[in-house]
């Protein structure tokens, strides 16, 4: 077994667990914060837009039953990428989509699967996800750990009211 990183910032990294975690091949799937300058950052602190993080999910994964590719195909299909302000009924930086690159293959990987999004005409707007090379990694407080699971009830209707899955269902429903 060969297992790898793989690192996405979708909106809030609630929404961003489950879709993941049913897949063969996934081993752990976890919440936190990446891509800013202050070590240790708390929800609190990142929710100010300061800190440079944005909410994201740590993704291990088995590369011999799924593929880096299969995992940016799923990552799409959870967001919208033409959205540069954040994602659905979450605002600002901490909530922008990002890859984060473990390597040079995922790097150019992660370019090409964007690339191809932008040029499939699913969009009018220009895809606005950010790849960048992954930095520290802060998984967030436990209480946002598999949050789906914990607290499916309040979970579904977060989902459902930030407008996710809506928006799911009208962009993606013929790939889900």
């Amino acid at each position: 077994m060969t297992t790898q990183l793989a690192t996405f910032a979708g909106g809030c990294f609630w929404c961003m667990v489950k879709p993941f975690d049913r897949y063969d091949g996934v081993l752990s799937v976890v919440s936190g914060y990446t891509g800013g300058d202050v070590p240790n950052p708390s929800y609190e602190l990142v929710c100010t837009n300061t800190t440079g993080h944005r909410e994201a999910v740590q993704i291990t994964f088995d590369d011999s039953i799924i593929s880096y590719e299969e995992l940016l195909s799923i990552f799409w299909r959870q967001i919208d990428p033409t959205d540069a302000g954040g994602q659905f009924f979450d605002r600002g930086d901490s909530y922008k989509t990002a890859i984060y690159t473990h390597s040079e293959e995922q790097s150019a990987l992660a370019m090409t699967s964007k690339q191809s999004l932008q040029d499939s005409g699913k969009f009018k707007q220009p895809i606005q996800t950010d790849i960048l090379p992954a930095k520290t990694f802060y998984p967030a407080e436990e209480g946002h750990q598999d949050y789906y699971l914990k607290n499916p009830t309040h979970y579904n209707r977060y989902a459902v009211g930030s407008g996710r899955e809506n928006f799911k269902k009208e962009n993606w429903s013929d790939q889900q």
